[in-house]
């Protein structure tokens, strides 16, 4: 029998149907529990506030909705009530607009300005701590002895904002305190330790330079920090600050600094654990971090340390390194761990670029860093630009003991210069010694060139000319900060003996200098270097900025009737040599109107660079004026200098300068735009 027949369906089942039918208008009109148990205060309540969400949403107005239990609408969908209005306003009043700055971003009084529930009677009672709390403020700066003055303002007459009125604070801070005095006291080994005594001194050193400073809870803080930064960066890595002490002098308002230390025992660098290496051998990290320093025995040395990690992730073996020394065991000598994450063992690297000098360039370079059955390192190039081609490979050995290297490369280029196009190739032999302030390389060198001048067929020719030579070089580098050096010197000198092959042959030397240094303009407070500060190299350059000094300079002596390959001989002009002219455009004039490279080249540069402010804060951009001048010539009685004069802008890019010049050429009278990116020596 089916029950919903209407000639089956009797009386009470009726009633039941009509009953069923009416349940979900019942269940809607039914009131919720959370309404039955909403407190009748005016102070908000969570709950409260959850049900009125409730109430509104759009899920709960549907015909059918089911209220409360399992069954209840998404909360994210729930209204939120807006934030509440400020209770009352703050002003504060300095004759120094940083220190008001200072006294409203960390008064404890705004904390409350939003309380819903806030009153009279509340407010009352924290504007009578209000003063404490400003002292304790102005005692961080070193003001110990300052006027306040608070008055609460009731609103304006049918005011709608800050309902109990302006509090009104006037702080005059009293004199300020000086740093009088600041003194190291040492316990533990170092206190008596003759090998500890430069330490010592440079501790107490870098600590008295605090001495004239205004007294502040941040330049207290540094004092102590920088003391026990010197105690920890050398022998003592367990060192503590045992005791410290400002002693205010209200009388004399200055401030008398004592600091502590406590060293412990020195500890000396054991043996050297390398973990993650797998692929690549790992006695050269262990050649790598004593070639920096770390030697089994020696003290410990957090610059030595910090050298060996820079030095290990720098081989390109590693795409991250961390070093340290293991301290756990507590004893007098402790390991150093190197841990590496090791990088592929091929990589291949494909790049878009270009330049003013070049225009477009296409490059393509690949990488293995293990090759099978030698273990050597091979670097691999293809690089295409429209007046240069190259393709090289540099081949180098695992690092010796001694921190040398062997190397071997090969090259083979294409090089456009007006109407003559040069071939060249050229084979390298040799060793090289890498370190963060000092390369050094010694290498035998074969040349191989041919030139063709569409113009000059017969005065130029096309007979290979040939030669070899034996090598030196050095690079020093002494900068401040790399990659945005603000002082010191960068100098690589290169010597060279060979004689030239083939038919004729006859000795020669050749000689190549580079010079580049930096010269603040003027004198900047730099705590970074008295341990008052940490380093930030972007606050190291003033508003003057510095002068930057580049010189370049070759010479090749040989006879008049050498056969010189032009390779090793020299050209100048483009965007790292003379502005204003294009790239390789100074040499010695030919009759086709081109230029041929000299024995002697001559550059120098002078910049004046100078940091961009905004609203008293450095931005990362420089302003650039600058004179270069450069020559090239067979003789050195015959260099003539061509003259460039400009100027550019300079961003301090993540990837290094990034440099845009517009340069006047005197000698050609034309305008050039120069770009590069990078700074490298």
């Amino acid at each position: 029998m089916n029950l919903f027949d209407p000639r089956c369906v009797r009386p009470t089942q009726l009633l039941l149907l009509a009953a069923l039918s009416m349940s979900p208008l019942w269940t809607q009109a039914q009131p919720r529990p959370d309404d039955a148990a909403q407190p009748a205060t005016g102070s908000p309540d969570p709950a409260a506030e959850a049900a009125d969400a409730e109430a509104a949403s759009p899920a709960s107005a549907l015909p059918g909705a089911v209220q409360g239990g399992a069954a209840a609408p998404d909360r994210a969908n729930r209204s939120r009530r807006p934030p509440a209005e400020a209770r009352f306003d703050i002003q504060v009043n300095t004759a120094e607009k940083e220190l008001a700055e200072f006294l409203s971003r960390n008064l404890e009084l705004q904390r409350y300005q939003r309380l819903r529930d806030l009153d009279d009677t509340e407010l009352g009672r924290l504007l009578a701590n209000a003063p404490a709390n400003l002292r304790d403020l102005l005692g961080t700066l070193g003001y110990f002895e300052p006027v306040i003055d608070i008055v609460l303002t009731p609103p304006a007459p049918g005011a709608t904002t800050h309902p109990l009125g302006t509090v009104k604070i006037q702080v005059d801070p009293g004199p300020e305190t000086r740093i009088a005095s600041s003194n190291v006291y040492f316990k533990g080994d170092i206190a008596d330790a003759v090998a500890a005594a430069q330490q010592r001194e440079t501790i107490r050193a870098n600590s008295e330079k605090a001495t004239g400073l205004a007294f502040t809870q941040p330049t207290w803080d540094r004092v102590k920090s920088g003391a026990l930064r010197e105690l920890t960066a050398q022998r003592y890595p367990r060192g503590r600050i045992a005791n410290s002490l400002a002693d205010i002098d209200t009388t004399t308002k200055s401030a008398h600094l004592h600091v502590e230390l406590e060293s412990g025992p020195p500890v000396q660098i054991g043996d050297i654990r390398v973990e993650g290496a797998e692929r690549y051998d790992a006695v050269s990290i262990e050649r790598m971090a004593r070639l920096a320093g770390l030697t089994p025995g020696s003290d410990y040395d957090l610059e030595k340390l910090q050298a060996a990690q820079q030095r290990v992730a720098d081989s390109g073996y590693y795409g991250s390194v961390f070093a340290y020394v293991d301290l756990d065991s507590g004893e007098a000598t402790a390991p150093v761990v190197v841990q590496v994450r090791e990088n592929l063992k091929q990589k291949l690297t494909l790049g878009v670029g270009g330049s003013t000098d070049n225009g477009p360039r296409l490059s393509a370079e690949h990488t293995n860093l293990r090759v099978p059955g030698l273990g050597w390192r091979a670097h691999s190039k293809l690089q295409y630009e429209r007046n240069d081609q190259l393709l090289s490979t540099d081949w180098s050995a695992p690092l010796e003991a001694d921190g040398w290297r062997w190397g071997i490369g090969a090259r083979a280029a294409r090089q456009v210069d007006d109407f003559t196009t040069t071939t060249s190739q050229r084979l390298t032999v040799g060793k090289s010694q890498e370190t963060p302030d000092l390369d050094r390389t010694r290498f035998v060198q074969y040349d191989r060139a041919v030139a063709a001048n569409t113009v000059l067929r017969l005065a130029e020719g096309e007979d290979a000319k040939e030669a070899i030579s034996a090598n030196v070089g050095w690079t020093r580098r002494s900068f401040d900060s790399v990659p945005y050096p603000n002082s010191g010197y960068g100098l690589g000198v290169t010597l060279g003996a060979g004689t030239t092959l083939g038919s004729v042959q006859r000795p020669f030397l050749r000689t190549e200098l580079r010079w580049l240094g930096y010269l603040p303009l003027d004198a900047v407070e730099r705590l970074a270097k008295s341990a008052l500060a940490p380093t930030d190299n972007t606050a190291t350059t003033g508003r003057a900025g510095r002068l930057a000094l580049r010189v370049q300079g070759g010479a090749v002596t040989a006879a008049d009737d050498a056969p010189l390959p032009r390779t090793l001989l020299f050209l100048a002009g483009g965007d790292n040599s003379v502005r204003g002219y294009g790239l390789r455009d100074i040499g010695v004039p030919q009759p086709d109107g081109g230029v041929a490279p000299g024995r002697y080249m001559a550059v120098g540069s002078l910049e004046w660079q100078r940091p961009i402010w905004r609203d008293g804060v450095r931005t990362p951009w420089e302003s650039v004026v600058f004179v270069d001048a450069g020559a090239v010539a067979d003789e050195a009685t015959d260099l003539r200098a061509k003259v460039g004069v400009g100027a550019g802008v300079r961003y301090n890019s993540p990837v290094g300068p990034l440099q845009v010049d517009l340069a006047y050429g005197v000698d050609t009278k034309r305008v050039r735009l120069h770009l590069s990116v990078g700074f490298s020596f």
